[in-house]
C-alpha cells in the first residue's frame, strides 16, 4: 500500500482519525473529527496510576500530575483571578512543576507561556511584560534573573519552584501555596480555537516573537504524529506493534521548545508513555537512562543525537531497549542518519521539518525512506498543505526551488500583538516559513537554504538584526555584520565580521555583550575588519561575502 491509500484508508469516515473541515481563523482546513477537544480534554482522558513524569528519584503517575495541576488551577482561579484568556508564565528548568504549572494553565483556559529559560533579565522582562503575564512560575535561576529586572512588575504574582529563598521578589513557594487547595479540576468554557499557548521564537530583527497556538492546533499535530505512525506500519504491511510494557522517553530538550513540548512531553499522554526527565543535557548520564530506565525513544536536535551516537561507540552502556532516535530543530548531517541506523540494535532513525508557527510539525520522514534520502524532511502531514513558490507568490513545478509555505490546522493564528509581523509572515491563510526548499516527484521535502536572517545553532533560532545590534551598541563598533559558520555538531554557530574606528579587544566585546545577549547568541567567531565593511550599491552589507571570508579562514586556521 503506498502512502495516499494509507491515509486514504486511516482518515476515512468513522475511523478513529477520521478528517472533516472545521473553521479556523477565517479559513477552512482539515482536523481530526474525534480528536480531544483541548489540551484538558486531554489530559483528562490520560488519567490513571500508569508513572508519568519522573525527574531523579521523584515519580508522579498520571494521576498524580492531573491532582498536583487541579491543585494549581484552584490556586490561579480561586487566589489571583486567573480567567480564560490571561496569560500565566512558565520559566524554568525541565523539573516536574513545568508541567504540573502547564497542565494548570491550560485546563482552565488561561494561556501559558512558555518563557525561554536562557534568557537574560532583559529578555526575561520584555517577555513578561509583551505577554501581560498575570502569575509567574520560576525556578531559582530564573528568581535571581527576576530580582535584576530593571522593570517593575508590581502586579505580577510570583511562585517559586525548589528555591532556598525569594531574592526580594516576594515569590511564594509553589508547594506550600497549593497544599491546601482542592484536587478537584475547577470547571472551565473552553472552546478548541481558544488560546492555549505562547511560545516565544527568534525573527531575523529585532524582539522575539510569542506565537500563539489555540487548542485545536496543537492536539492537531499530536494526531498528526500519530496517524503518520500508523500509516507507516500499513504501507509496510504489518499490524501497528502494541507495546508489552509502558514505553518511556528521554526528555532532553527544554520544554520551551516545541520538540520538548509537543513532541516529547504533550504526545505522551495518549501513549501512556514515561517521560524520563533531564536536569539539562549530559550525553554520559544520557546513556545512562536509557540503559537503566529502559528507555525506548529519545527526540532532539542533530548535536544531541550525534553526542549520543558517538558515546554510544565508546561505552559499554546496553542501549537495545531504543526503538527510535528522532530529530527536530535543526537537520542532521546523511552521514549521522547512517551512523544511527548502524549504531543501535534496535532503533530507527527519523526526523522533520516543523516549526514554532507550525507546533513542530510540517512534514516527516523514517526508517528505509529515511536512510534512502537522508537530505529530506520527508513529506507533508495530513492536516497541512505545503508549497513552494518564487518571489511573486507563483506556485512553482515540482523539482524548482522556492519559499516553503504552509497551511493547515496546526499553524497558529499569528503573533502576541506583532499585526506587523503577522502581515509580513501570512498571506491568504499561508504561512511564509523563510526556508527555501523543492519537492521531487514523490512528495518529499529538501530544505536547501533560508531566506530568514537567522542562525540556527542547535535548534536555536538567532536573529542576527538582534546580534548585530548589540554589537553596535558598543560604542568603539561602528559596523557590525552576524551570520551562520557551518558546525558539526550544532549545525551552526554564530559569526561576526566588525568594523571600529577604535581599538577594541575581542574579550571586551564578549563581556559587553554577556549583559545584553543570551550565552547561546553571542558569537563564538568574531572577525576585525581593518576597513568598512563591503555593500552592495544600494548600500547593504554583503553578508555572504563576509560568510564566505570567515568560513575560508577557519578552514586555514
Amino acid at each position: 500500500m503506498d502512502r495516499v491509500a494509507a491515509l486514504t484508508a486511516l482518515t476515512a469516515p468513522g475511523e478513529p482519525y477520521e478528517l472533516h473541515e472545521v473553521e479556523m481563523y477565517g479559513h477552512v482546513c482539515r482536523a481530526f473529527r474525534h480528536a480531544p477537544p483541548t489540551l484538558r480534554h486531554l489530559y483528562d482522558e490520560a488519567r490513571g496510576d500508569l508513572p508519568f513524569i519522573q525527574y531523579e528519584d521523584e515519580v508522579l503517575t498520571f494521576e498524580d500530575a492531573w491532582r498536583q495541576a487541579a491543585r494549581l488551577a484552584n490556586l490561579l482561579g480561586g487566589e489571583y483571578g486567573v480567567v480564560v484568556g490571561e496569560r500565566v508564565a512558565i520559566s524554568m528548568r525541565n523539573y516536574p512543576e513545568w508541567i504540573i504549572g502547564f497542565m494548570a494553565s491550560t485546563s482552565i483556559g488561561a494561556v501559558a507561556v512558555a518563557m525561554n529559560a536562557l534568557w537574560t533579565p532583559d529578555e526575561m522582562a520584555y517577555g513578561l511584560s509583551d505577554s501581560g503575564a498575570k502569575v509567574l512560575l520560576c525556578d531559582e535561576e530564573r528568581l535571581e534573573r527576576l530580582a535584576r529586572c530593571t522593570d517593575e512588575f508590581a502586579d505580577l504574582a510570583v511562585l517559586s519552584v525548589r528555591a532556598s529563598e525569594d531574592h526580594g521578589t516576594g515569590a511564594r513557594d509553589l508547594g506550600m501555596a497549593i497544599a491546601s487547595c482542592s484536587e478537584d479540576m475547577p470547571m472551565a468554557d473552553i472552546h478548541p480555537n481558544d488560546d492555549a499557548t505562547i511560545f516565544y521564537t527568534s525573527g531575523s530583527t529585532g524582539h522575539p516573537k510569542g506565537a500563539v497556538s489555540c487548542h485545536r492546533n496543537i492536539i492537531s499535530a499530536l494526531l498528526s504524529w500519530e496517524l503518520d505512525a500508523r500509516s507507516m506500519a500499513l504501507m509496510s504491511g504489518v499490524e501497528f506493534p502494541v507495546p508489552d510494557q509502558q514505553p518511556a522517553t528521554l526528555l532532553a530538550v527544554p520544554l520551551f521548545h516545541a520538540t520538548g513540548s509537543h513532541a516529547v512531553y504533550l504526545s505522551s499522554y495518549r501513549a501512556q508513555r514515561r517521560i524520563v526527565s533531564m536536569y539539562k543535557w549530559d550525553v554520559a548520564l544520557a546513556t545512562e537512562l536509557i540503559e537503566r530506565e529502559g528507555i525506548s525513544s529519545v527526540t532532539a536536535p542533530a548535536a544531541m543525537t550525534g553526542d549520543l551516537v558517538a558515546h554510544a561507540r565508546l561505552s559499554n552502556h546496553d542501549l537495545s531497549s531504543l526503538l527510535m532516535v528522532g530529530g527536530g530543530g535543526a537537520p542532521r548531517a546523511p552521514e549521522q542518519v547512517r551512523n544511527i541506523d548502524q549504531q543501535f540494535d534496535n532503533a530507527r532513525p527519523n526526523t522533520g521539518w516543523g516549526m514554532t508557527e507550525t507546533n513542530a510539525i510540517g512534514t516527516g520522514i523514517a526508517g528505509d525512506d529515511y536512510a534512502a534520502r537522508p537530505e529530506s524532511s520527508g513529506r507533508c502531514s495530513a492536516v497541512l498543505d505545503i508549497r513552494i513558490v518564487d518571489e511573486g507568490g507563483g506556485e512553482l513545478p515540482t523539482g524548482s526551488r522556492g519559499e516553503l509555505q504552509i497551511r493547515g490546522a496546526s499553524v497558529i493564528r499569528g503573533y502576541w500583538n506583532r499585526p506587523d509581523a503577522n502581515a509580513e509572515t501570512f498571506v491568504d491563510g499561508w504561512l511564509r516559513t523563510g526556508d527555501v526548499a523543492y519537492l521531487d516527484e514523490e512528495g518529499f521535502v529538501f530544505i536547501v537554504d533560508r531566506i530568514k536572517d537567522l542562525v540556527i545553532r542547535g535548534g536555536e533560532n538567532i536573529g542576527c538584526g538582534a546580534v548585530e545590534a548589540a554589537l553596535l551598541e558598543h560604542p568603539a563598533v561602528s559596523e557590525a555584520s552576524v551570520y551562520g559558520v557551518p558546525d558539526e555538531r550544532l549545525g551552526e554557530e554564530v559569526g561576526a565580521t566588525v568594523y571600529s574606528a577604535e581599538s577594541v579587544s575581542e574579550d571586551e566585546l564578549r563581556v559587553f555583550l554577556q549583559t545584553r545577549l543570551a550565552r547561546f547568541e553571542i558569537p563564538r567567531y568574531l572577525r576585525f575588519a581593518d576597513s568598512p565593511l563591503p555593500r552592495t550599491a544600494s548600500g547593504k552589507i554583503l553578508k555572504r561575502q563576509l560568510r564566505g571570508e570567515a568560513i575560508d579562514a577557519l578552514a586555514e586556521s
